[in-house]
């Protein structure tokens, strides 16, 4: 059965079981490999994507939990926070190995665009879910402080 999903702007049908989680979808049907498989349990952060502007798990997240939702993925999150962090990722050299990067960047958007000047404590707490097996979470923070200085001009 088809089922009409709107991603990153732009209207698709899709033809899988409504049991389908959302990170097959995007990788296998639509090919936007950008958002990663990493537990399967949303325990990674690795398949992170914004479904109507809020930070979600997409191997978490079924087909028939989307229909009718804008979902943005890491090849098309765009605005003012997104800029901003992927500027910021890029000046203090965030990556290492960048496995988990989409999923982080996602999830550091979200923070910001709720919370545009957070705390450590604020960043520590909306991060939590997103492992990095670099281990790169000093760089993720101070990468997310940069980016709330971008967003004030």
């Amino acid at each position: 059965m088809a089922t009409n999903l709107k991603i990153n702007g732009k209207e698709v049908s899709v033809d899988a079981d409504a049991d389908t989680p959302l990170l097959w979808v995007l990788r296998d049907d639509l090919d936007l490999t950008g958002t990663k498989f990493g537990c399967g349990v949303a325990s990674c952060g690795a398949c992170t994507v914004h479904v109507d502007g809020v930070a979600m798990r997409s191997c978490q997240t079924y087909l028939s939990d989307v229909e009718g939702t804008e979902i943005t993925t890491i090849e098309g999150v765009s605005g003012k926070a997104a800029k901003a962090v992927q500027t910021a990722w890029r000046d203090l050299d965030v990556v290492l190995c960048g496995y988990c990067q989409s999923g982080q960047i996602m999830q550091a958007v979200d923070l910001l665009a709720s919370t545009p000047k957070p705390t450590n404590d604020d960043i520590d707490a909306a991060m939590a879910g997103n492992a990095c097996r670099c281990a790169t979470y000093h760089r993720i923070r101070a990468a997310i402080h940069h980016a709330a200085e971008i967003m004030e001009g």
